[in-house]
């Protein structure tokens, strides 16, 4: 599955799209949780930066 999502990120249609993994922490229980999402290259910075 996982290489799909590669084949499809590297098409030249569109936009470029860069796939993001962010550590966040769990405010119940303090475990660390990871968040994946898909976006356009220009909005990875914003994504990141935001809480």
């Amino acid at each position: 599955m996982a290489k799909k999502v590669v084949a499809t990120l590297k098409k030249s249609t569109g936009k470029d799209f860069a796939k993001v993994i962010r550590m966040e922490r769990s405010p119940k229980t303090g475990a660390y949780t990871f968040k994946e999402s898909i976006v356009p290259t220009d909005q990875v910075k914003e994504f990141l930066a935001k809480k």
